[in-house]
């Protein structure tokens, strides 16, 4: 297993899809045959590659072991390459069982997780049907990410292509409103519930009841359904994570002045990085170490908020320190507006009958997913995480489900052990340096407060970069083995594949290890019988 498939949430073949570009002349393929498979290696776990390139915190990069030599590969940025040229060629996402299944399913929620288990189900045959509270769908792709991460326009693509393939969707459906729990279970055979994490949390301070404090959910939803608020000239942020610095950037191209109050170091912040240092390159304050204790008003309008200054102590249960309040520490600082970006949690409003666990504010499931006989659930309504988490966790509830009506045995959920550095030459592989994505100037990002600020990559970055994946635990046919083996062992392929280039004779092997001493990628290594 390579680093980076470890790593990513969604379990893409990541080192499959990148391979079988970087290797498309040995395997007889064009450019765009090259591409093609390449996209649809993507979307079997993953429909949403041109919105993931942008919005995902690639956390497939951070294993991979090309950064002990010369930088990690770019996937995130390869990964919206391909998934912008697919949207360009039109490219559609296809339906591999042609047999339509009798069981009606449904899902409650648009989001990533609830479009993710509709496209695997609808691929498998079933007749899907989708509910969604909000005008349009997407969850908080649509109503969390700003524009200038993610456009409307890129979303709304890759959205339609799963809607193309048969899946009903009904927009501005409350269950419990316009439907009621009992009728979905009696309307379905299955039920998934993704219904997200859009109620924001206040802070639970004296004088935040009223006027001028948002949560940073409801004031990222409001802004990205077009809504003018009036925020005032200056607006503290509350939170350390990424919902607080995508709010405090969306009330900085308000033309506010934005301070963000984090209780711990920039060291703990869950944040991605790249945001947090363009949010400070946008002229936006974050004050570390402190945390709200109380909110003054005027009538009824925000004076200032009270502030108290923090140690850090122990770690807690999340591996960080522990934030301590100094006692004595207070002071304040004025504001016209707060937004509380601290946490958020689903809105189980008029869900009753649904609402599965033990009365606390996330659904309660087994691994797959498995909530009762009929409900199933994925996403933030199960635990807070980044949409490749929520795309992932449908995509294992939609094949459970398929397995559970078809009845086959679950899907696996082991992997094996990712292919370390060690197992790896990197002397073998020449220095290539990472590629260096585009960006509007820092100087226009206020200007246009709307538009994309990371404008991609070029294609010839793109194959720049793809070659510079080293095939970890793979062959890439560069014939070493061959080329050494004193005995004859490895036979060239007629027809090679990615990853198959040569056939090995076990019962000729004489037990040299030349062949494992000059793979450069990990693929042959010596095991004991």
């Amino acid at each position: 297993l390579p680093p980076c498939r470890a790593n990513c949430p969604s379990g893409t073949d990541i080192r499959g899809w990148i391979t079988t570009i970087a290797q498309r002349e040995k395997l007889g393929l064009s450019d765009g045959e090259a591409y093609r498979l390449a996209w649809q290696k993507i979307v079997e776990v993953n429909p949403f590659p041109a919105v993931m390139g942008r919005v995902c915190p690639h956390p497939c990069e951070a294993g991979c072991n090309r950064a002990d030599k010369d930088g990690a590969i770019a996937v995130n940025q390869l990964e919206r390459f391909i998934g912008d040229w697919a949207l360009e060629q039109g490219l559609q996402l296809q339906v591999p069982e042609t047999d339509r299944k009798l069981e009606s399913i449904g899902v409650i929620g648009a989001g990533p997780a609830g479009l993710s288990f509709a496209y695997q189900m609808v691929r498998r045959g079933y007749q899907v049907t989708v509910y969604e509270r909000y005008p349009k769908a997407g969850g908080m792709l649509r109503y969390g990410i700003p524009v200038y991460r993610l456009p409307e326009d890129v979303l709304d693509a890759e959205i339609d292509r799963i809607l193309e393939l048969g899946v009903e969707l009904h927009l501005n459906t409350r269950i419990g409103r316009d439907i009621s729990p009992g009728e979905l279970r009696e309307r379905h055979k299955s039920l998934f519930l993704g219904i997200g994490a859009h109620k924001g949390r206040l802070l639970g301070v004296l004088g935040e009841a009223g006027p001028g404090v948002w949560t940073g959910t409801d004031y990222l939803s409001r802004v990205n359904q077009g809504e003018d608020i009036d925020l005032g000239a200056r607006v503290a942020v509350v939170g350390g994570g990424d919902t607080a610095i995508d709010a405090a950037r969306a009330a900085r191209r308000s033309g506010a002045e934005v301070a963000v109050l984090y209780r711990r170091t920039r060291e703990e912040m869950p944040a991605i990085d790249s945001e947090v240092e363009e949010a400070m390159q946008e002229g936006i304050r974050i004050e570390y170490l402190v945390s709200p204790v109380s909110i003054k008003r005027g009538e009824p309008e925000l004076q200032t908020v009270t502030v108290r200054r923090m140690e850090l102590g122990l770690p807690d249960e999340s591996g960080r320190r522990r934030p301590v309040p100094i006692q004595g520490s207070d002071y304040d600082i004025p504001v016209d507006t707060v937004i509380s970006a601290i946490s958020q949690e689903p809105d189980w409003d008029n869900l009753t009958g649904l609402h599965p666990g033990d009365g606390g504010d996330r659904a309660q499931a087994d691994a797959w997913g498995h909530v009762d006989e009929q409900v199933w659930a994925g996403g933030d309504v199960l635990t807070l995480g980044i949409a490749s988490s929520a795309i992932a966790r449908g995509r294992l509830a939609a094949e459970a489900v398929h397995a559970r009506l078809r009845g086959l045995p679950s899907p696996e959920l082991t992997r094996p052990d990712p292919i370390g550095t060690p197992a790896v030459k990197l002397d073998y592989y020449p220095p290539k340096a990472r590629l260096t994505p585009s960006q509007l100037p820092p100087e226009q990002w206020l200007k246009t407060p709307n538009a994309e600020i990371h404008t991609g990559i070029q294609e010839e970055q793109f194959r720049a970069e793809v070659s510079r994946c080293l095939s970890c635990g793979q062959c890439f046919g560069c014939e070493h083995c061959w080329m050494y083996c004193a005995h004859t062992c490895f036979t060239r392929l007629e027809e090679v594949r990615s990853g198959a280039y040569f056939f090995v004779t076990l019962d000729q092997c004489q037990s040299c290890g030349k062949c494992v001493d000059v793979c450069p990628c990990g693929f042959l290594q010596v095991r004991s019988p």
